[in-house]
């Protein structure tokens, strides 16, 4: 055991939650930003701005014609993949391989494709890290076994795992119009503190397919978090503070949360009050791609992904009933109050009161 311990210890194995449920998850979302979502984004403001090489044709797969978008979003196996190689610290061979391995794993997974990814990708990263440089023909033996055995446990576990977590979704977002007052609640504050916590809500958003009015209770909760955080400690924090939170990430305040649990009061209460508004009151929903979901309003994602949703739903919105609409002024009305202007009155209020009680003190909220 001691020896099989060693072995991995050399091999830079760390068999743990934090760099699987952490490290892995949280690149595995940057993959996918960089591609499904840039390649939303660029699709969706070529076609309403009507610019021409954003909306023509590059390439054509399989008689499929794509634009530079297109093929962005087309690549998102492959950069889930290889990202989540790179958290893991896989020597040059084997990340690189594992751009075939995502590529596939994504196809089999179908909707789930980018839970399947993560396993796969954890799985064929490890092992390739395992056999990398064990031969003298290493350049040989380490892609080829690679790609065989991330091929062969795609082929294995990609369609179950994809279909089991967009079974889950489906269950989230079916609930979600049957009960959307508790619902509402529930995805809003759970996402909102996965946003804040260090995993990835944009993941886990994308790992389920949450798109609809679970996408918008989704949304709803990462703003509070975001936006609460970054107008409740603008005392401490002042215009940076305001800006790391408000567009960067609440993440920031993890550290001050370790030490003082109920500063994350505020944000948490927002969250419940935010998700119902935005799924009785507004029928806000989130038709872009899945990952905006838990964006909220990191680089205003969140609010993009509405929009996108509004003029162009994605593929998987589609799947599930979405279709193209003109918003009007209480759908943009909405939009605003949920992501911007709700947050930033509730949030400081709860947490004037949690000061009352001398719960929340002065220098509590200051970042690092």
């Amino acid at each position: 055991m001691e020896r099989f311990k060693g072995f991995l210890r050399r091999k830079n194995i760390v068999i743990s939650a934090k760099r699987y449920g952490i490290d892995a998850l949280g690149a595995m979302a940057q993959g996918l930003f960089c591609s499904l979502l840039i390649g939303t984004i660029l699709n969706t403001i070529g076609t309403q701005f009507h610019i021409g090489f954003l909306t023509a044709p590059i390439i054509q797969i399989n008689e499929v014609p794509y634009t530079i978008g297109g093929m962005a979003s087309f690549m998102s196996g492959a950069a889930m993949a290889i990202a989540i190689g790179y958290a893991l610290q896989a020597p040059p061979l084997v990340l690189f391989s594992l751009a075939t391995v995502g590529y596939a794993c994504n196809a089999l997974g179908g909707a789930g494709g980018p839970l399947a990814v993560l396993f796969v990708a954890i799985i064929a990263a490890e092992c390739g890290k395992a056999i990398s440089k064990e031969t003298k023909i290493d350049i040989l033996v380490t892609p080829i076994f690679t790609t065989l055995v991330g091929i062969g446990a795609a082929w294995v576990i990609a369609p179950p795992i994809g279909a089991a977590a967009s079974a889950f979704g489906q269950l989230i977002m079916q609930a979600t119009l049957l009960q959307p007052f508790w619902m509402g609640i529930l995805v809003s504050v759970l996402v909102g503190v996965a946003l804040t916590l260090p995993i990835s809500s944009a993941a886990i958003c994308s790992v389920l397919g949450l798109t609809g009015l679970a996408g918008g209770a989704a949304v709803a909760g990462c703003c509070a978090q975001m936006v609460g955080f970054a107008v409740m400690s603008f005392r401490e924090n002042r215009w940076g503070g305001l800006v790391s939170q408000g567009l960067g990430t609440s993440m920031l305040q993890m550290p001050n949360i370790v030490k003082n649990p109920r500063i994350w009061i505020a944000p948490t209460v927002t969250s419940a009050i935010t998700g119902p508004i935005a799924t009785c009151l507004f029928k806000l929903e989130m038709n872009g791609a899945a990952i905006n979901s838990g964006m909220g309003t990191c680089g205003l994602c969140g609010q993009l992904g509405v929009w996108t949703g509004w003029v162009s739903p994605s593929e998987q919105a589609i799947a599930n009933g979405a279709a193209a609409t003109i918003p009007g002024a209480f759908d943009w009305a909405g939009l605003i109050l949920i992501s911007f202007v709700l947050p930033a009155i509730l949030c400081p209020l709860v947490n004037q009161l949690c000061r009352k009680a001398g719960w929340v003190k002065d220098g509590d909220l200051t970042l690092a």
